[in-house]
């Protein structure tokens, strides 16, 4: 009897995991390229010791057939990830937005490694990136996420296929909002670029002898920070508010 409780909980507990742990791989603040493997690895371990208490219930007996598990924990591990890529196509906004902000501002030359994207990036993209993770943790998100985790379970029962029409609409629209958040982040910076050009091309005009390229340059950098200084904390507030709504709608919060 012993040896039947053990190997059932074995089987619960490595369940929950394949779930639990592919979320953790590719979350963002948890699934980080600069977050250490074993720290990574220890938190899923731990909340999936916690997740499987409530849930062991509801899970389906173990396969009998090899196939059977396999597809078993495929499962599993597919709607892990979607849950943990939804987030982290949240995130990519603040790339989005950087991106278009470092073009309109003249520091698209300057690359800086992006350790949210793990590439090289503009400064703004890395500084947005990494300040909407701070504020993740500062405003206690990551705690609505591992609530997710267990209400995940209602949403995506194990052993049922899921919806996969309104999964793949669900992310779609996840990946077209991203897009709307970076250019809603970037949007002073549209307007800004468009008026500068506009008057720099109309300065070179009416004065071709002047090397308007040499006077304009530390102009639109220095407006050009003087603008991100004003529109920064607005911009990471704004993804804030997306994240937790984001968590809200797939996670079933």
């Amino acid at each position: 009897m012993l040896d039947e409780f053990l190997t059932v909980n074995i089987f619960a507990f490595l369940l929950v995991f394949a779930r639990l742990g592919a979320a953790f791989m590719v979350v963002p603040g948890f699934g980080e390229g600069f977050v250490n493997a074993r720290v990574r690895l220890s938190i899923a371990l731990a909340v999936t010791f916690l997740v499987t208490q409530f849930v062991v219930d509801g899970l389906p007996a173990q396969p009998v057939s090899v196939m059977e598990l396999f597809l078993l924990l495929g499962g599993e591990t597919m709607i892990g990830l979607i849950m943990g890529g939804a987030l982290r196509v949240a995130i990519s906004g603040l790339h989005v937005g950087g991106t278009i902000i470092a073009q309109q501002s003249g520091l698209a030359a300057a690359q800086f490694f992006d350790p949210s994207q793990m590439t090289q990036g503009a400064v703004t993209s890395s500084f947005l990136t990494l300040a909407g993770l701070t504020m993740i943790f500062v405003t206690d998100l990551h705690h609505l996420f591992l609530q997710g985790t267990y209400a995940s379970y209602t949403l995506f029962p194990v052993g049922e296929l899921p919806p996969l029409g309104d999964i793949a609409y669900l992310v779609s629209d996840f990946v077209a909002g991203s897009f709307n958040l970076g250019f809603q982040i970037s949007a002073p910076f549209l307007v800004y670029g468009l008026t500068f050009y506009i008057g720099v091309g109309l300065i070179n005009r009416l004065m071709p002898q002047v090397q308007i390229f040499f006077v304009a340059m530390p102009l639109q950098l220095a407006l050009g920070f003087s603008v991100f200084a004003i529109t920064a904390g607005a911009s990471v507030m704004w993804f804030i508010a997306y994240y937790e709504e984001l968590l809200i709608r797939f996670l079933g919060e």
